[in-house]
């Protein structure tokens, strides 16, 4: 009888991998997305497909918005011959943003972003700009850099286990300005000589993590990566789970503390970036030249931040960078993030458009046409502050957790 259970238990397994459907939406311009002018026709062509053909008889709705401040909305059905066409136009520097549902039989739309299609188009794009910046940004953070500057460069490192007999790997905790240290993963190749190193630092995105051991990068240069809150590493789930849900829930939000440059939450994660930065150029390996920094989402915040507040970095590579053009919404009434922070002033300190004009790093930035964690229109202000070589890749279809299959980029260098 057991062996009986067992075999209908592997046939449903089998059965239900033969089951399994791989949905998604594939769509696309008529031509690349950032070249259309104003008032011109974009065309959108979206398919609907099951195992890589066109699904016949699903009920679809659909919206239009954009940065002009209209709304579309219609209804479809897909067809195993014909795609879902879409047509619209802006007349104003700004994104188009189109999105397609498919529908239960209730009319719902089904849970996924692959059963959903969420892109869009441009117009005049280098025409986008931000807010007016502080009049004070460049004296408040030489004000910032003189407080950490106040605290001694003093580091804790605690050996632990890297996995590979070839890199040293340490928990480190370095004494900061802010209410905590750096805290992160250190790791370097055993035995390294002097000044004979790269170094690489990573940041995290939203969220309350540990840092991580990136090993393997710690074969060939100094590689550290640090939490965003300066908290332990190692830790049980439980740990984190408990800091998310208590002492950092919703953390970066208050419109209070928001309200005074230096009592957001956000000055606190800035000065543990600009000691990460010191504390990395302090070890003796480092080879005094290359300096890169790298994260997505809110840690695309820290490596522009980073970038900008530090021209020792040589390189920095961001993708879905976060907190970009924070008053689009309020300010320019654009179709703004629905996960950004309430605008107040002492937001414009941290706008990562704002620290992309002191950039003089080479600067890769990574986006999504359907990212409206990080609106395309922020992504352009950040772009068209930048001096330094930048390279810009926006791609159809991706929102900041999905990436479309099949998707066109579209690419802008300065």
């Amino acid at each position: 009888m057991k062996k009986f259970l067992l075999g209908c238990f592997f046939f449903l397994i089998c059965c239900s991998a033969l089951w399994a459907k791989t949905l998604t939406f594939i769509g696309k311009t008529d031509k690349d997305a950032l070249s259309y002018k104003p008032g011109e026709e974009m065309v959108f062509t979206i398919s609907y497909f099951e195992d890589g053909k066109q699904i016949d008889g699903s009920p679809l709705s659909w919206t239009r918005t954009g940065d002009d401040g209209k709304t579309e909305t219609g209804t479809a059905v897909s067809s195993a011959t014909e795609p879902l066409i879409i047509k619209t136009s802006i007349d104003v520097p700004g994104f188009v943003r189109i999105q397609v549902f498919a529908l239960d039989e209730n009319g719902n739309p089904y849970e996924g972003e692959h059963n959903q299609f969420n892109g869009g188009a441009g117009v005049l794009v280098d025409q986008i700009k931000g807010y007016p910046e502080p009049a004070d940004f460049d004296e408040f953070w030489a004000k910032q850099k003189k407080r950490l500057a106040e605290v001694p460069l003093r580091a804790d490192l605690v050996e632990v286990d890297s996995g590979n007999p070839d890199v040293v790997a340490y928990d480190i905790k370095v004494d900061c300005a802010g209410p905590k240290p750096v805290s992160g993963y250190l790791c370097k190749p055993k035995n390294a000589e002097p000044k004979s190193l790269p170094a690489l630092i990573s940041f995290h995105g939203y969220g309350v993590y540990s840092a991580n051991k990136c090993v393997d990068d710690g074969k060939d240069k100094l590689r550290l990566d640090i939490n965003a809150h300066g908290i332990e590493n190692g830790q049980p789930s439980t740990y984190y789970q408990e800091l998310a849900a208590t002492s950092l829930k919703n953390y970066g939000f208050d419109e209070k503390e928001n309200s005074n440059p230096e009592t957001c939450y956000w000055n606190g994660m800035t000065l543990r970036i600009m000691r990460a930065l010191e504390f990395v150029k302090s070890q003796p390996e480092w080879d005094g030249k290359t300096l890169i920094v790298t994260g997505g989402s809110q840690g695309g915040f820290q490596c522009l931040t980073a970038a900008g507040l530090d021209s020792d970095v040589s390189d920095c590579i961001a993708h879905i960078p976060w907190l970009c053009d924070l008053s689009g919404k309020e300010k320019n009434q654009r179709v703004g993030s629905f996960f950004f922070p309430n605008w107040v002033d002492g937001l414009g300190y941290y706008d990562t458009t704002n620290h992309a004009k002191r950039i003089k790093a080479k600067t890769t930035i990574i986006v999504g046409l359907g990212d409206y964690v990080c609106p395309p229109s922020g992504e352009m202000v950040l772009f068209n502050n930048m001096t330094a070589p930048t390279r810009l890749e926006f791609s159809q279809g991706r929102t900041h957790g999905y990436p479309m299959p099949e998707a066109a980029k579209s690419v802008l260098t300065k």
